[in-house]
């Protein structure tokens, strides 16, 4: 095992006036031009205080290289003081060194040496947000010959460059799924559309309230949060408790949930909206939900449908106030125009729907199991070839 301050060397250079691209760093493509991911001027009015990277170094984001925010710089340009910049010495081969420390095995070790940060504060919390390079390079690996190293590095540049291709075809895929699920909800409210009433003619719309400190239980009744609201329907899995007196006020105020009732998020993710089923007991709802109690002669299961169409997603985003922090109103909610066909139409839509997007979204639920393995595969394949597990095949 072999320390890792012996084949990295940490780089910290200035060259005030140099004119040199401004580097980022992300997660799925490594070390590329900021240009590339955004448009936007640097914060700093002056460059003269950035680092200068030089092609080959290794760069990485100090608050996100556990999430793999690193990579090989292919030009010379500059980097902030977010980022660490290395440069491997003694042979090291750098694309083995980014593989390694993108490995599950030395994400492990970062993790173990910042428990250890801060040992001496009285506060238990106490954990860094960053890894600088002191922490790196105390850590012990098995570091092959550089001839072993660039082996690896070529082997793993070809096994995931194949899984990345896999997984790009299948995000395609959802891509596409989704704008034909989109496509197909469109087509059938736009059918429908004989005429479109304000939703507060069609519905009761109640705001519901903020779930204080002193309303929290543990063994009672569960409150929705914005988590859980976000789905087709309500799911109470991980929700938080609230006490008997609380869930009384909120009954008082026809603020329970009844199954076929709807819960619409007016913030964070404005416009999600959940269907209450049968099978959820009594529940509360906190603040920023909105329940949705459908009149008599309206199908609830259209009515959400509905809210997800286009056309009703351009009325919400229109009615939306705040800049940083967007929110709806109540009274724009309420003043949302929806189709309103006869009772019988909205429950012809809703079961058609009901199937086709079913069959649709088991589609993208299959996709998107395949990328989740695909990528535990990845990562495995790695871990397992930078810590000497895995034999790796000659190039045939």
């Amino acid at each position: 095992m072999t320390r890792l301050s012996t084949v990295l060397e940490r780089i910290d250079v200035r060259q005030p006036g140099a004119d040199l691209p401004l580097l980022s760093v992300s997660q799925t493509r490594g070390v590329l031009r900021r240009s590339e991911l955004s448009d936007k001027p640097p914060r700093a009015e002056s460059l003269d205080a950035y680092k200068v990277v030089r092609c080959g170094d290794i760069v990485f984001n100090k608050m996100s290289i556990r999430a793999g925010a690193l990579g090989v710089a292919s030009e010379d340009g500059l980097a902030t003081y977010h980022y660490e910049v290395m440069r491997p010495v003694n042979g090291a081969d750098a694309r083995f060194l980014v593989y390694l420390m993108k490995s599950d095995w030395l994400i492990g070790e970062l993790i173990a040496r910042e428990r250890g940060i801060g040992a001496g504060d009285t506060s238990a919390s106490v954990r860094t947000t960053e890894v600088p390079f002191k922490i790196l390079r105390t850590i012990e690996a098995h570091l092959p010959s550089p001839a072993a190293q660039s082996a690896i590095a070529d082997y793993l540049d070809r096994e995931t460059a194949r899984i990345d291709t896999l997984i790009a075809k299948q995000e395609q895929l959802i891509a596409t799924l989704r704008e034909r699920r989109q496509r197909t909800l469109d087509q059938s409210i736009v059918s429908s559309s004989v005429q479109a009433m304000r939703l507060s003619r069609i519905a009761q719309i109640t705001d519901c309230l903020h779930v204080t400190a002193e309303f929290v239980d543990d063994n009672t009744y569960p409150v929705a949060s914005i988590q859980e609201c976000q789905g087709p329907v309500v799911d109470l899995t991980h929700s938080r408790n609230t006490t008997q007196e609380y869930f009384n006020l909120l009954r008082s105020g026809g603020r329970v949930p009844r199954p076929h009732d709807l819960l619409f998020i007016r913030n964070v993710s404005v416009g999600l909206v959940s269907r209450v089923t049968d099978e959820v007991p009594d529940f509360a709802v906190g603040q920023e939900t909105v329940l949705i109690r459908p009149r008599g002669g309206v199908d609830s299961r259209f009515l959400r449908h509905s809210f997800m169409s286009t056309a009703v997603r351009e009325q919400i985003n229109l009615a939306m106030i705040g800049s940083t922090f967007r929110r709806l109103n109540v009274s724009a909610l309420a003043a949302l125009r929806l189709p309103s066909p006869t009772l019988e139409q909205q429950r012809l839509i809703a079961d058609a729907l009901d199937q086709s997007l079913a069959r649709i979204d088991t589609l993208i639920a299959k996709a998107e199991r395949f990328i989740e393995l695909s990528k535990e595969r990845r990562a495995a394949l790695i871990t397992a070839a930078v810590t000497g597990q895995l034999e790796i095949p000659s190039e045939t």
